[in-house]
């Protein structure tokens, strides 16, 4: 039988881990620890632990070593991470929360993943409520009130006479340049146009130009969009 002494030099053992290594799968936690996958995932639980969203959730961290972005994330490396937990949980928060509703897109470029079947799954569920505009589906708040006010607020940034972003010669002020490096910094291998589309997605109007000039300007050199096709908006 366990006892309590045993019990916490595991969970000493396990924060000795993640000291070194924030990220890392059960097999590597068994392998550290030399002990079964139960008795690590009962050492996690004590601690307090997170699942990454991506990679089928097979990455574990301690729950407060992330220091997450304004929508919840926290990305190291090409493994993500969420506030709220699971990739559907995280879909449906930030859509809630948005006050014009996401694209497909945009949640693609917020996420890192692809969405489609999750965001059918929802629509599906009534987790979340669709709606067309201009040829692009919409994903809303499922209550009907407030879908209705995230729609309005869509068409009107949507529409002609909506602001513009800045053009690319617009000189940007210090916040928008670290959130330009900071998105680099959690999702490295990004391209200039994902970049500024997950930027967009928050509310933060940027262009592919901008970005890709914060980059040269940081010697960090220009982030061409990939050579594969760009999916179809959904």
């Amino acid at each position: 039988m366990m006892t309590d002494s045993h019990r916490d030099m595991q969970v000493q053992l396990l924060e000795r881990f993640f000291r070194r290594k924030p990220i890392a799968t059960l097999a590597q936690l068994t392998r550290s620890l030399d002990c079964s996958a139960r008795t690590v995932l009962r050492a996690l639980k004590r601690v307090g632990y997170l699942t990454s969203y991506s990679h089928a959730g097979c990455y574990y961290t301690l729950s407060r070593l992330p220091t997450f972005d304004a929508t919840g994330l926290w990305f190291h490396g090409e493994i993500r991470f969420s506030r709220h937990r699971t990739l559907r949980a995280t879909a449906v928060v930030l859509v809630k929360q948005s006050p014009a509703g996401h694209t497909h897109e945009e949640l693609e470029a917020l996420l890192g993943l692809r969405l489609y079947d999750t965001l059918r799954t929802l629509v599906a569920q009534k987790a979340l409520g669709r709606e067309r505009l201009r040829g692009v589906y919409v994903y809303l708040h499922p209550e009907g009130e407030v879908a209705s006010a995230q729609l309005s607020r869509r068409g009107e940034l949507a529409a002609p006479s909506a602001p513009l972003p800045p053009s690319p010669a617009a000189p940007l002020d210090l916040a928008r340049v670290i959130d330009v490096l900071l998105a680099v910094i959690h999702a490295p291998k990004d391209d200039a146009q994902t970049i500024a589309a997950r930027l967009r997605a928050r509310g933060l109007p940027l262009s592919a130009e901008q970005v890709d000039g914060v980059l040269t300007a940081y010697g960090l050199g220009k982030k061409t969009a990939r050579s594969h096709s760009r999916r179809s908006r959904r």
